[in-house]
């Protein structure tokens, strides 16, 4: 077991995150679940404590919670500086941009920062890995969340580029989606 895990959980709770509601349950219950789902699919400990914190200084589409960015050396110093770096660009991606970059195929794969306003251009392992968190957070919480058709085709677009266990997952998972919300397949 990671030996950062009780100190990351420990930190979360004091940050109150137990507290927010989050898909049908709490925000640290999803923190932990994206952790633990990354670990299942093999991924490196840095990866998984990012899945941890892919959230912390809140999302385009997430505002309940936001550690404010000055305390991003604390999170650092908890979780490693690559760990915290995807944390942040998770953070900080407009889906829009990350999804475009998704979609462009071959490098060099960017986003626009909602922080800074700035474009900002990865390397071909962070590229990897956001997308792996990305994917891994929309799977671990739309069967309690509901909204199947979020970002549908751009996550199956992920899920392919990732292929093996992310494929699988993706499957597994929209193969339990209703009935009455399936909507045309998503061009792949």
């Amino acid at each position: 077991m990671d030996k950062q895990y009780r100190p990351m959980v420990d930190f979360l709770v004091a940050e109150g995150t137990d507290k927010v509601p989050h898909s049908s349950t709490n925000f640290l219950a999803h923190l932990i679940g994206v952790y633990t789902d990354l670990g299942k699919w093999g991924c490196h400990e840095a990866v998984c404590r990012a899945g941890m914190f892919h959230s912390i200084y809140g999302t385009e589409p997430f505002q309940d919670f936001k550690l404010g960015l000055e305390r991003r050396g604390e999170v650092r110093e908890l979780i490693g500086e690559r760990a915290e770096r995807l944390a942040y660009l998770n953070s900080a991606m407009t889906r829009t941009t990350f999804d475009e970059t998704v979609e462009q195929g071959s490098g060099p794969h960017s986003m626009i920062d909602r922080f800074t306003g700035q474009r900002v251009t990865f390397s071909p392992q962070e590229f990897e890995d956001l997308m792996t968190v990305q994917l891994c957070d929309w799977l671990e919480q739309v069967e309690r969340y509901g909204e199947w058709d979020s970002r549908r085709a751009a996550f199956r677009r992920i899920a392919e580029r990732l292929g093996g266990i992310a494929i699988n997952s993706y499957d597994e998972v929209f193969a339990r989606e209703p009935r009455a919300t399936v909507s045309a397949p998503a061009a792949g």
